[in-house]
């Protein structure tokens, strides 16, 4: 288990993916950050019938005063990166996991179709989701990730007009 991180990560309530990248051949570093109902924020209604729908919504984003957390697996054996609504389709109550935004898989179909589909590997290995608004990204690995939390200086709220 991750500890703090992984309970920090999983008190969030909205995640945007902001980066994917591969600093060296098989390690991967995933970059989050926190995203806020944010009632500060201005959401337009483009057509008048919206207008009344939306008096009360607030946008979700990303404010100055959100986490921003840093993932990197020194090597991974396999990674998807899906668009969300295609990601979360289907049939998962077979699957065991532990978190929410931040998953920690003990049984699940990523793990099943690696196993048939690459030949076997020499060490176990364990599956990790990330349930981002935007994205969801899956990740097997045999150690867990580095988890850096950059937290920001809080800032008072401003009204977007």
């Amino acid at each position: 288990m991750l500890s703090s991180e992984f309970d920090l990560l999983n008190n969030i309530k909205y995640l945007y993916l902001r980066d994917v990248s591969e600093p060296r051949d098989n390690s991967l570093r995933v970059v989050v950050q926190e995203a806020v109902a944010n009632p500060l924020g201005a959401l337009r209604a483009d057509r008048p019938e919206l207008a009344e729908i939306m008096k009360d919504a607030s946008p979700i984003e990303s404010t100055g005063n959100c986490k921003t957390f840093e993932l990197f697996w020194k090597r991974y054996a396999a990674y998807l990166v899906s668009e969300e609504c295609v990601g979360s389709c289907g049939d998962f109550g077979d699957e065991s996991y532990e978190g929410t935004l931040f998953r920690i898989y003990m049984k699940s179909h990523f793990l099943d179709h690696l196993a048939r589909d690459t030949g076997g590997h020499a060490e176990r290995l364990q599956h990790y989701k990330l349930i981002c608004l935007n994205h969801i990204i899956d990740v097997a690995s045999h150690a867990p990730p580095e988890i850096q939390i950059h937290d920001p200086t809080p800032k008072p709220p401003t009204r977007i007009q």
